[in-house]
């Protein structure tokens, strides 16, 4: 054989050396299918492979975070709103994520998304923006079911934005500030409330001891001379008088 020959000959080992190796990353692993079958799960590391004979499909078992595009929703009390979130979510069987479904990753955004639009088409709009721990569950706990038989772990799902019209932003508002003119008209109807009991509970003991009652206007007649005002007007009461009256008529 001439030296081109074993020149040839060497290029063609090399190249058929380099065809069947194969290099996995640590977060990567390869789904080997030998004519057509499934076989293994390798990785990581290095793999060999019989060219034309076993083919390998690369799966990644990283954290993938999908964005799950914004979705038009009616909500149970008729609100037209907007609403995105955001997936996380691994692959935690290579082979199933590879034989039981297409193109996974297509697959969970198309689940995620008709699962939001369910999901939260059975809330009302208050619960949307007041419970979204509650639906994030809801929608994670969902997801998880459904993608477990692709081999797929959904570890979290968040609802990022809940757009809603103008209209209804104003109509919010009002809402808003009626309850909270509610609530305060309460509390003050509370206090109205404990400070007449207090003043009954106040009257009862004055009446069950006189000294106590003219302490009380000595006390009031105190808090006037404090006053800068020249004329003082106060109402004494008959009783007192009569009380008065009579210790003069009776001298101890």
């Amino acid at each position: 054989m001439t030296l081109i020959a074993y020149i040839i000959v060497a290029a063609l080992l090399i190249l058929l050396a380099i065809s069947m190796i194969r290099i996995l990353r640590e977060y990567e692993r390869g789904v080997v299918f030998t004519l057509g079958r499934f076989t293994s799960v390798k990785g990581p590391g290095l793999i060999i492979l019989i060219p034309a004979i076993q083919q390998m499909v690369r799966v990644e078992l990283r954290t993938i975070v999908l964005d799950v595009p914004t979705q038009d929703i009616i909500s149970r009390d008729n609100v037209s709103v907007k609403v995105n979130a955001v997936l996380y979510f691994r692959v935690v069987d290579a082979d199933r994520a590879v034989i039981q479904v297409e193109h996974y990753m297509e697959a969970t955004s198309q689940l995620a998304q008709t699962t939001l639009r369910s999901v939260l088409g059975k809330h009302d709009l208050d619960e949307m923006l007041s419970e979204r721990d509650k639906l994030n569950a809801d929608l994670q706990e969902i997801l998880d079911r459904q993608t477990e038989d692709w081999g797929i772990k959904v570890a979290n799902v968040e609802i990022k934005h809940v757009d809603i019209d103008e209209s209804m932003v104003r109509a919010i508002a009002r809402q808003a500030e009626a309850e909270r003119n509610r609530r305060a008209r309460i509390i003050n109807a509370e206090g109205e409330e404990q400070a007449a009991e207090k003043l009954v509970e106040a009257a009862r003991v004055l009446g069950r001891t006189p000294e106590a009652m003219q302490l009380r206007y000595l006390s009031t007649l105190y808090d006037i001379a404090g006053d800068k005002s020249s004329t003082i007007v106060f109402p004494v009461p008959i009783d007192l008088l009569q009380r008065i009256f009579e210790r003069s008529d009776n001298p101890q």
